[in-house]
């Protein structure tokens, strides 16, 4: 349907760069009259599939990025990526349309606006989890920088998602009587303007601050192992680091991957980062090999250039870090992108802290995992802060760094902790415990800044509750509607006395 499409294309423009929720609304709106003139299940499941590929697709063509990185080797895959995964995730909208559709009918108008939202949550939800997740482009997402983003604090972005859509179908319900379409608003209003208050709240004074740095090189992909170029972007590290005699960080934090070799046989060029950070301790990003396995880790150095602390990558990213059904594509000659070793990483025990001194505990994250609320809810205690190390040159220049940079801010909101993250292309950011970014350095642009670490709040709601809440809750609310339209269909068969 090519009315959904473009309405799904519409939606997505609440997404990050472009950042406008109120496009996403009316286009949620207006998608939920077409599915109440619905008549069918069948049509239903099509209408939301066709929403969804118009929206997955606008919202993730930056998915092509990867494989025009080798564009002669990997070009001709890049159509297909985008094809497939924007026509897989439609299928999770084109099932919550067809669930919705079932359960809300014979409901009336606000029965089918509730399980318009209950069903799209649930299925966004699934869509975090199944099959190592991936939980980008939520709708949810959109308000990232609007007071709303505040209630992840308490809900998740699952949750958030549901006041989302339940605003707009419940709009689109009352349509065409404003009073009625004002009241049925007036609870998202009141959810709205408690994002607001709760934004403006300050942050605590950090009462003895600690300065880290971050150093973003600006390594574009195509050129980051090249042999003559790795040793530039190197240097231009080395130099950020050992930059600004009259006052040193506490902490110097580089990108993942940021040396060009394995740890293995990393030591001289270690040695020189120490010297380089004079005494500070540094956090980088590296690969090395463990007997056959190989592993993208995060290392934390010590003013004398020893390896105080190890962090291995857990959560991998399927095709760019490990393949799937791995002897089926060895026979068209797939390869993986985010390993330079050319095969894929394995994973990493788990979650786990670092002990940074006078800094405190750390999560440490590695690209892709700070996509995953439930992997930072899975630490094994409360750390201080989260610290991202990512290479978004992968993402292109358009959408993708700055969609990752809108989820770090919001991992930082549901924890009530702020976030540093190092990129290596952009965006490195200092982000606080209200996701508000404090310092960055632009994408695609090298460079190096300090800054004080932002104090913690106490913990969330949603940091000791996880999603468990949201699931009970759409579950209940879907068995309820299950329920009453059981109920609806007896009354309406039962002979008239």
């Amino acid at each position: 349907m090519p009315a959904a499409i473009l309405l799904g294309a519409l939606a997505a423009l609440g997404q990050a760069p472009v950042g406008l929720p109120w496009a996403t609304l009316a286009a949620l709106a207006l998608v939920f009259r077409f599915f109440v003139l619905t008549s069918t299940v069948r049509g239903a499941a099509w209408i939301g599939w066709s929403f969804g590929a118009g929206y997955f697709a606008a919202s993730l063509f930056w998915i092509v990025e990867p494989f025009f990185v080798d564009i002669a080797r990997h070009g001709w895959m890049a159509p297909f990526a985008l094809v497939f995964m924007a026509g897989g995730f439609a299928l999770f909208w084109g099932a919550a349309f067809a669930l919705a559709h079932w359960i809300g009918r014979g409901t009336g108008r606000w029965g089918q606006a509730v399980a318009f939202a209950l069903a799209l949550a649930f299925v966004e939800l699934t869509r975090s989890y199944i099959l190592t997740g991936f939980p980008w482009a939520m709708i949810g997402h959109v308000w990232v920088g609007w007071g709303p983003m505040q209630l992840v604090a308490w809900v998740g972005p699952v949750g958030l998602s549901v006041l989302t859509v339940l605003a707009a179908a419940l709009a689109s319900a009352a349509w065409p009587s404003w009073r009625r379409g004002g009241l049925a608003l007036l609870p998202f209003a009141v959810l709205y303007g408690l994002g607001m208050w709760q934004a403006a709240q300050p942050v605590p004074a950090v009462e003895s601050p600690q300065v880290v740095r971050l150093v973003q090189p600006n390594a574009a992909q195509h050129l980051k192992w090249d042999p003559d170029h790795a040793t530039t972007f190197f240097r231009r590290q080395l130099e950020y680091t050992a930059a600004g005699a009259d006052g040193r960080p506490d902490l110097v934090i580089w990108p993942e991957t940021a040396i060009p070799t394995v740890l293995n046989n990393a030591e001289p060029l270690l040695m020189r980062v120490a010297q380089a950070a004079g005494g500070v301790p540094v956090v980088l990003g590296i690969q090395r090999w463990e007997g056959r396995d190989a592993f993208n880790s995060l290392i934390v150095l010590d003013g004398d250039g020893v390896v105080a602390d190890l962090y291995d990558k857990y959560h991998l990213v399927p095709f760019g870090e490990y393949l799937p059904l791995s002897s089926m594509f060895d026979t068209v000659g797939m390869t993986l992108f985010g390993s330079s070793m050319g095969f894929g990483y394995s994973s990493g025990p788990g979650p786990q802290l670092l002990d940074l001194g006078p800094l405190g505990s750390a999560l440490p994250l590695i690209c892709y995992e700070a996509i995953f609320p439930q992997d930072v809810n899975a630490a094994p205690a409360r750390p201080g802060w989260l610290l991202q190390i990512t290479n978004d040159a992968w993402f292109g220049k358009v959408s993708g760094p700055y969609q990752h940079l809108a989820q770090a801010r919001l991992r930082a909101v549901e924890q009530g902790l702020p976030m540093v993250r190092a990129a290596n292309t952009g965006v490195s950011a200092v982000i606080d415990a209200r996701g508000e970014i404090v310092a960055s350095i632009p994408l695609n642009e090298a460079g190096w800044i300090d800054s004080s670490l932002p104090s913690p709040l106490p913990p969330t709601i949603y940091a000791n509750t996880g999603d468990w809440p949201v699931f009970f809750v759409l579950l209940a609310g879907l068995s309820g509607l299950i329920v009453l339209r059981r109920r609806n269909a007896i009354d309406a068969s039962s002979p008239q006395r």
